[in-house]
């Protein structure tokens, strides 16, 4: 009991003296950089600087903060102004990051806790958030059009995978849904990635780098219009031009019952892949599209957006099943040639000893 009123009263203290030495020291740097030039204290300062963002982190883990929970130098932070205006920014001692609202000092944004306000020069409040999953997808570095939230999620749901899944996908574009699918395969599952364009390919790694789930993915080359090396899939997602042409070789690289989800964006694609999918031995065929709106809340005036999300592509999903062995159709039809003949011949016996006994009674 006396050790916790101990720490309730020292940890504030010790709070105070981390801020009043990160600001004599941010000082005493800013003024070597104006008189010396290079000839600075940077070697010493950011020595003395990590030491106290240490100093920093340990007063909160003593306060009963998880250290994933701390802004650490070189994280990712989702800088909120409001809900139109929102920054994904890398967190680098020693820098700061503009706005037309001020600008905000990296330094004093790292050690602290996500979720806490922080001011800008101008004195106007920001909030720093830990980046989720929608923010990193919706914040990539784009090349290339990216499959959003609303429609990644049916599409993680259709395709039924989990931690451990095995996943086959096509193109790789910017990520994005490479992003969503090995999020949710986790560390002890595989995404295949296989994107033609290389300049695509490597736009696509930083951005999985960024999200930190580049280790569950495994980027490929190559037309998969050839042929897919993988086998014994547990899902096979399809975001191309041609997802018909690629059909038949999903259907050799998933398991039985495994399931193959396409997106296109125009329903002349989807017609082409349904009639693939049937051709070549999937049920459960469907095709959805789904549009979503957000809502104006406020009493006394709350109703739909004026703006929306409409229509960005269509899912199709359908499911392996084992075809029927084609020797076993043949043999059978044999079987029933060989006893139509049989039947035919045995008739005309018959009929000629008919005749024959008709002709010895007359």
């Amino acid at each position: 009991m006396k050790i916790n009123q101990i720490m309730s009263q020292t940890v504030p203290i010790l709070n105070d003296l981390y801020f009043a030495l990160s600001g004599l020291l941010f000082m005493i740097r800013r003024v070597f950089l104006c008189l010396f030039g290079l000839c600075d204290l940077s070697p010493f300062s950011d020595r003395v600087w990590l030491k106290l963002k240490w100093v920093k982190m340990y007063l909160s883990l003593s306060e009963g903060t998880n250290l994933a929970d701390i802004i650490q130098d070189g994280d990712y932070v989702l800088i909120y102004l409001d809900a139109r205006r929102t920054y994904m920014i890398k967190m680098q001692a020693g820098q700061t990051f503009h706005t037309h609202k001020g600008y905000l000092k990296l330094d004093e944004i790292i050690g602290k806790e996500f979720g806490e306000p922080i001011k800008s020069s101008l004195g106007v409040t920001f909030t720093t958030l830990k980046p989720s999953l929608t923010d990193y997808m919706m914040k990539s570095g784009r090349n290339t059009q990216i499959v959003y939230p609303k429609d990644a999620a049916l599409i993680v749901m259709f395709s039924g995978i989990g931690p451990g899944s095995r996943v086959f996908e096509s193109g790789t574009g910017t990520g994005a849904l490479t992003s969503a699918l090995a999020h949710y395969v986790g560390s002890t599952g595989k995404v295949y990635t296989y994107e033609l364009r290389p300049e695509f390919q490597k736009n696509a790694a930083k951005n999985l780098q960024r999200s930190k789930l580049i280790d569950n993915v495994e980027m490929k080359g190559g037309d998969v219009t050839m042929g897919i090396e993988e086998r014994d899939l547990d899902a096979a997602v399809l975001d191309l031009a041609v997802p018909w042409l690629v059909v038949p070789h999903v259907y050799e690289a998933l398991k039985p019952s495994g399931v193959v989800v396409s997106f296109s964006p125009t329903i002349d694609q989807v017609v082409r892949t349904t009639e693939a999918l049937r051709d070549s031995g999937f049920v459960f065929i469907e095709t959805i599209e789904c549009l979503m709106r957000t809502m104006q809340v406020e009493r006394g005036k709350t109703r739909p957006n004026t703006m929306m999300t409409g229509h960005t592509g269509y899912i199709t999903h359908a499911r392996k099943i084992i075809k029927p062995l084609q020797t076993d159709n043949a043999s059978l039809v044999q079987d029933v040639a060989v006893v139509d003949v049989d039947s035919d011949s045995l008739d005309l016996e018959i009929e000629t000893e008919n005749k024959v006994v008709a002709e010895d009674s007359a």
